[in-house]
């Protein structure tokens, strides 16, 4: 883990990037634009008013909520586990001028329920696959401590099929720890919480997109590379970005967002408004 968020953040993109499924409308589109893309279909599917209040969990350095704020006004709130997303996306906040609509807490997502808070939307993107398939329940059950009645709230997580071990390899190598749930066993635990499925989208060729970038700037940066880094670690990452990148094409691994209200909520449009 901690050498792919040295190779993601060093040289795949800014530190402002996040994982650019659901993003690429245009042939054409350059992997800052599919960000920009991906975010503002997350935040249209959030419903935003001004003035609601909003958590994202595990907020990254927090592209999303600045986005959130600046284009709509809200009042958000995003938690990490890493120090260094923590001071720079603070520092982001400073920078943008954005202090009177954002913070960020380093906190870990189980103790949101003992934090005494309540939001009208709760958002968490690329965080699911690294709780452990014995913390979906809890996750969820988290979530909902802190989601207000009719609130919304959008899970963003890669999925598959059938309820599998990860990969040896992967397991080793890449994601100590990490693992893939399948989208049937989130469904199934979102029920428990009376939380109400309005949508389910796979973006399985977005995420093949995205991986086909960051193997092209890996490749665009292998001198840079080589210098921190031996050979095999430059085989195993080469292999590790395009694998993956086949394993979404061929439908072995999805990509699944859920947008769920707390309860029943008929005040929302009757048709996707997004």
């Amino acid at each position: 883990m901690v050498l792919f968020l040295t190779i993601i953040i060093r040289y795949f993109s800014s530190k402002s990037t996040i994982c650019c499924d659901r993003a690429f409308k245009n042939e054409d589109d350059t992997l800052y634009q599919a960000q920009v893309n991906k975010v503002d279909y997350i935040l249209s599917k959030l419903y935003l008013k001004e003035g609601m209040s909003l958590l994202d969990i595990g907020c990254g350095w927090g592209f999303l909520l600045i986005e959130a704020a600046k284009k709509y006004k809200v009042k958000g709130t995003g938690i990490t586990l890493s120090r260094e997303q923590y001071k720079e996306f603070k520092s982001r906040i400073q920078k943008e001028h954005l202090e009177d609509y954002l913070t960020v807490e380093l906190m870990d997502y189980r103790d949101l329920p003992k934090w005494g808070k309540c939001f009208d939307r709760v958002v968490s993107v690329g965080m699911l696959e690294h709780v452990g398939r014995e913390n979906y329940q809890l996750f969820n059950d988290c979530v909902n401590a802190v989601l207000k009645d009719k609130g919304l709230y959008l899970l963003h997580f890669i999925s598959q099929l059938k309820e599998m071990e990860t990969d040896s390899w992967m397991k080793k190598y890449i994601f100590p720890g990490g693992v893939i749930p399948s989208l049937r066993e989130i469904v199934s635990s979102m029920g428990n919480d009376d939380f109400h499925i309005l949508d389910i989208e796979n973006l399985r060729r977005h995420y093949e997109k995205t991986l086909l970038y960051w193997a092209d700037n890996f490749h665009n940066h292998l001198d840079k590379i080589s210098e921190m880094f031996d050979e095999k670690f430059i085989r195993m990452w080469d292999l590790y970005l395009n694998a993956c990148a086949a394993n979404f094409h061929i439908g072995g691994i999805d990509l699944h967002q859920i947008l769920v209200t707390k309860g029943v909520n008929n005040e929302l449009p009757l048709t996707r408004w997004y």
